[in-house]
């Protein structure tokens, strides 16, 4: 069971919302820092290991800023995270540039970058050959197909539009050993918000096999290889966390094992978790609006699933605390609501809480990651502030608020 505490005071979050308007996600630097060192701790027997952190989760350059400087790599999907990653002074082999229906000048910014270029589909190479040029390094993105089970937000590999076929993998491999290319990396990414560690495992042993198979019939040798992202965190309390540890030791065994006994030479392996490093340490931080008796019982809060729409679109659970009610009982049956013309924006359905009166604060556990990221403006809604507590608890504003003038700045009219 997970503990679901606050990194804040019922005092110290009052202030700061007294100075920065609700809602606003903040972000607790001392949670992620120590959480990112765990991390790398658990892989440290491999002298080669980076964790790409997966810039879509919680794409703030301030949080980027953090990770980096905890040794993090930035794992991107598209043009404006390359960029993100340059400005926050991430650049070469330090960027894993893994994309799917890549356009050329994001292709064109990766090459420029000297990004590690991880390939989605067969016709790539030759497409990135012709806008870009092969690298020195590339590699591919593998869908291990029925091998592998997926999970709901990913779906089953053999149903997801990512990746390379066994085959077209051993086809792809020949061809860019054939074309001139040095080095070779492997990936793969079958799930998402995985909370079973043994799945880690499994996958990397799918990977290391595959090396072995490639190393033996096509000669080639890996610089690395990628294990994804996925893991997951316990967004219920009666939910447990991945065991790091647990992953780490297993995924060492499997490595020497499967690899290294077999004849292939030490290699790196990387990562590229997004979720776990930064979500368990994000609260989007509301304020309650109204409180509606009709046939149920509801809190309408002044944030929106423009704020946090994974509950809306994957009926994802999120922990509500109330700061100021933390003792009260929770014997109210409440749906907790916002303001958006649309009857799935709902936070929670049915869910227990202590009685709220208009004004009270209210907090949203594991926002995170894809929980700012995901904002929209449909309905006319404003993207809300990010705010990062420091280690000294001081607070700074890392994005403000939307206004009604940037809502209008794109208009042609």
């Amino acid at each position: 069971m997970s503990n679901k505490n606050l990194p804040f005071t019922l005092d110290e979050i009052t202030a700061i919302a007294e100075k920065y308007p609700t809602p606003f996600h903040i972000y607790d630097e001392k949670g992620i820092r120590e959480n990112a060192r765990r991390l790398l701790k658990a892989f440290a027997w491999n002298p080669g290991f980076k964790e790409y952190f997966a810039v879509k989760a919680c794409p703030n350059p301030r949080l980027m800023q953090i990770v980096k400087e905890e040794g993090f790599g930035m794992d991107c999907s598209s043009l404006p995270e390359l960029l993100l990653s340059e400005k926050v002074g991430v650049v070469g082999e330090n960027i894993m540039f893994t994309s799917n229906d890549t356009p050329e000048d994001e292709f064109i910014k990766a090459v420029e970058l000297g990004a590690v270029v991880n390939l989605d589909d067969i016709s790539h190479i030759d497409f990135l050959e012709k806008c870009a040029g092969l690298p020195e390094l590339v590699c591919f993105r593998y869908n291990p197909g029925s091998l592998k089970g997926g999970n709901a937000i990913i779906g089953h590999p053999e149903d997801a539009k990512y990746g390379f076929t066994l085959e077209q993998i051993f086809e792809g491999y020949k061809k860019l050993k054939q074309m001139g290319v040095k080095r070779f990396g492997l990936h793969t990414m079958v799930a998402s918000n995985e909370l079973n560690p043994q799945y880690f495992v499994e996958t990397a042993e799918i990977l290391f096999d595959l090396v072995i198979k490639i190393f033996t019939e096509l000669d080639i040798t890996f610089d690395f290889v990628n294990i994804g992202g996925g893991i997951g965190i316990p967004y219920n309390p009666e939910d447990e966390a991945v065991d790091l540890e647990f992953v780490g030791e297993g995924i060492r065994k499997a490595y020497q094992e499967r690899l290294i006994d077999k004849g292939h030479p030490e290699l790196k392996l990387y990562m590229e978790c997004g979720r776990m490093v930064t979500g368990p340490y994000g609260y989007l931080v509301s304020k309650v609006r109204h409180v509606k008796e009709t046939y149920k019982s509801y809190v309408g809060l002044d944030s929106c699933m423009a704020d946090l729409m994974r509950p809306a679109l994957y009926g994802a659970y999120h922990h509500i605390s109330v700061p100021a009610r933390l003792d009260a009982p929770a014997d109210k049956l409440y749906d907790v609501t916002g303001s958006l013309c649309e009857n799935n924006d709902k936070f929670a359905i049915d869910r227990k809480l202590p009685v709220m009166e208009p004004g009270d604060l209210v907090v949203i556990h594991d926002a995170g990651a894809h929980g700012h990221a995901m904002g929209f403006q449909y309905n006319g809604k404003l993207r809300s502030a990010e705010l990062l507590l420091r280690e000294d608890h001081s607070v700074e504003l890392i994005r403000r608020a939307e206004t009604v003038e940037d809502y209008f700045a794109t208009l042609n009219f």
